[in-house]
């Protein structure tokens, strides 16, 4: 009885590997998408932040120098903003796209398994059609050893 082999079994392993790759890839975007992100929700708390101090601070009355300075701190920070913005939606299209990627993979690996199975039930099925074969035919040789006698 030989053993079963997959035609396919290296572009079976091929494919599987490729999925680790595009895999590891896409764990690594969504890790960069939430590091930007999550400097852009700092960048975000620090302006509602400064935008709070500065209500309370031209409440009690400051100088216009400080008001100067808040002004002009408040635009770097709209600036850092959006260009936090800015990577925020590229790191989310990266990531998005790997996902993509990566259910294409999944199914292509999928659909080499699938045949896999196909090809492993079939050689499954011819086995036993040969070994039922064999027993038939051995049994036909043992009725007839038993009708020459």
């Amino acid at each position: 009885m030989k053993s079963f082999d997959f035609r396919f079994e290296k572009v079976l392993t091929i494919k599987e590997r490729e999925k680790e790759e595009v895999f590891s890839t896409y764990q690594e975007s969504i890790k960069q998408f939430q590091e930007v992100a999550e400097k852009l929700y700092e960048l975000l708390k620090k302006k509602e932040d400064l935008i709070d101090y500065q209500e309370k601070q031209l409440q009690i009355g400051i100088p216009v120098q400080s008001i100067r300075q808040h002004s002009s701190f408040l635009t770097n920070l709209e600036k850092s903003i959006s260009y936090y913005q800015e990577r925020v939606i590229q790191a989310r299209n990266r990531m998005t796209w790997f996902e993509q990627k990566l259910a294409e993979k999944n199914i292509e690996v999928k659909q080499y398994e699938k045949m896999k199975e196909k090809a492993f039930h079939q050689y499954v099925k011819v086995q036993n059609y040969e070994e039922t074969k064999q027993l038939d035919e051995l049994a036909m040789m043992q009725f007839g050893k038993g009708a020459w006698r």
